[in-house]
């Protein structure tokens, strides 16, 4: 077990009371982040009693179990240049993982499931380098817009969802790395009355995620 030297003892201390202070003005989903930061916090100080261990301590305390890697931030940038111009959007989420929003026009015609010649490079570029990431984990979730019932709509989601992890999968993905998902149309991000907002809605988002306990 790891015991704190003195410094390490300050440390923490003036850490617990930042972060009891901060928190008292937080909203509880504000305030449990704030808390996990400096339980991760601490670890980080008991851990190499130092700024550095601490910092990283609280990445991975608040963040519920990700860290952001340099190779999660290589890949974001990579995705980020793959996809110039296409309309993804390509995002660090508040939990550390890496986020592609897919939007309809490069994805899946209306009412389809297969994939666009237009996604391909967009699947390539995702699937390069997975193999020497294998703590990582990947999670594609489609999503419909509100025509139709959810009858059609639910599983017209999954099968989105199915034929990005189908890709991947041809292109050496590991098939017991990726899990999917479909929402139908209970997620929107715009609005359903408009032939724009549908669109939008019409989308798969594909979430690339590394394991806190990866890290050594």
């Amino acid at each position: 077990m790891t015991t704190l030297t003195l410094p390490g003892r300050a440390a923490a201390a003036v850490l617990c009371a930042v972060f009891v202070s901060a928190c008292a003005d937080m909203s509880e989903a504000q305030r449990s982040a704030a808390i996990g930061a400096g339980v991760g916090a601490l670890a980080g100080v008991a851990i190499g009693d130092s700024g550095k261990s601490a910092a990283v301590g609280a990445g991975v305390g608040a963040l519920g179990g990700y860290i952001w890697s340099t190779q999660m931030a290589k890949k974001k940038a990579a995705m980020e240049q793959a996809t110039a111009g296409t309309g993804v959007a390509v995002t660090q989420t508040a939990d550390n993982q890496l986020k592609l929003e897919i939007p309809s026009d490069i994805s899946f015609d209306t009412g389809r499931a297969e994939i666009k010649s237009n996604l391909r490079p967009v699947l390539d570029q995702f699937a390069q380098g997975l193999g020497s990431q294998p703590n990582t984990e990947v999670r594609i979730v489609g999503h419909t817009d509100s025509t139709g019932s959810d009858a059609i709509n639910n599983p017209l989601s999954i099968n989105r969802a199915a034929s990005a992890r189908d890709y991947l999968v041809s292109r050496g993905v590991d098939s017991h790395r990726i899990q999917i998902d479909g929402r139908g149309s209970h997620e929107p991000i715009a609005d359903n009355n408009t032939d724009t907002g549908r669109a939008k809605n019409r989308r798969i988002e594909m979430f690339l995620a590394e394991r806190a306990t990866a890290a050594r």
